[in-house]
């Protein structure tokens, strides 16, 4: 082989020169590796760890509780922030209103014009209210609203509603603890996508729902007032009003309407007659409540008599958080009609 000249070795198939002189072979006895030299191999970077925040022990209970009266289009709505309730979690800690207290909560929304991200809009906020109470505050819902002629108190479960146990995120792999919950959540089976296979009645009931409540040793708001709501039958368009039995003076009441043109001259009679036939209804079913209640009363144990006096209200909105509204400045004490106001806001 001439000088200079290139081949290609059997080690990697490295290209190597080589002198004409014939190189040395190893002897048979000299060791000689005949593995090609490893490559380097390139060394991986080092990982940044990755750090997961550990969810709290009640961070899903407001997410459990079900929105009663929200409407369904309205639900997700609900949940496009990222609310902050640890006011509500706190509140089973030691030293918090609810630590080692039997408990039940149902949720609500209340839409309030509020400002976020310096934009104003109304927002459907999110509340829990809590009831500390050694059984169930109630087992019925009541159906109501200005478009309904009269309410209607029904059992829960014809909605599809009852109080379930919240089994904390420590203790939902043991079933035992199920039975020892001291938190109840109210909670509704109705599927989403069930709906439009409803009636549309049936749909439009859940938005008028309300939790019901009924407390013996406080006269109801119905049995107070001396009000009835009308909603006289006419075409085009039924007439609707209040009418106080105590304040209201019938003819004037009537005149009034049409003077308005809200009542034809033609109806006046009857108009007059449908108004005191549902003053009647009402003083009648004002009696029967207050007489249901002093029955009650009589017949009820120390122990439940007890448990009502001591009975008590919390409600609790979202804490200010950096992803969700500001509702500070919109909270109210009041509940529902039946339950009332609450006996603290948090």
């Amino acid at each position: 082989m001439r000088k200079g000249a290139k081949r290609k070795t059997k080690h990697n198939d490295v290209v190597e020169e080589e002198e004409s002189q014939p190189q040395p072979q190893p002897q048979p006895n000299e060791k000689q590796s005949t593995k090609a030299p490893s490559r380097a191999k390139p060394s991986k970077p080092h990982s940044q760890p990755e750090f997961f925040e550990d969810k709290r022990n009640l961070e899903d209970l407001w997410r459990e509780t079900f929105p009663v009266g929200t409407e369904w289009d309205q639900l997700d709505s609900v949940y496009q922030y990222k609310w902050d309730f640890s006011n509500l979690e706190n509140a089973f800690e030691e030293g918090g209103v609810l630590h080692g207290e039997k408990v039940y909560l149902f949720g609500c929304t209340e839409p309030q014009l509020v400002w976020f991200k310096d934009e104003s809009k109304v927002v459907c906020i999110p509340v829990v209210v809590t009831v500390v109470s050694p059984f169930p505050p109630s087992d019925k819902i009541g159906i109501n609203s200005v478009q309904r002629e009269a309410e209607e108190i029904i059992p829960m479960k014809q909605m599809k509603m009852d109080w379930v146990p919240y089994i904390p995120l420590e203790k939902r792999e043991s079933q035992v603890d199920r039975l020892k919950s001291q938190i109840f959540i109210l909670s509704c089976t109705q599927r989403r996508a069930a709906l439009k296979h409803l009636k549309l009645d049936r749909v439009k009931k859940y938005e008028y729902c309300l939790p019901y409540f009924y407390q013996p040793f406080k006269e109801d708001e119905l049995e107070q007032s001396t009000e009835v709501q009308i909603m006289f039958p006419l075409e085009p368009k039924p007439i609707f009003c209040e009418f106080d039995w105590e304040l209201d003076e019938l003819e004037e009441f009537t005149d009034q309407l049409i003077q308005e043109e809200e009542l034809p001259e033609d109806q006046k009679v009857a108009f007059k007659e449908f108004v005191k036939e549902k003053v009647r209804e009402a003083k009648k079913a004002n009696r029967e409540a207050r007489e249901a209640r002093r029955k009650a009363i009589e017949e009820m144990s120390e122990e439940t008599k007890a448990a009502f006096e001591n009975m008590r209200f919390y409600k609790f909105y979202p804490v200010k958080s950096p992803d969700a509204p500001d509702v500070s400045n919109v909270k109210s004490p009041f509940i529902n009609r039946y339950y009332g106001k609450a006996h603290m806001v948090l």
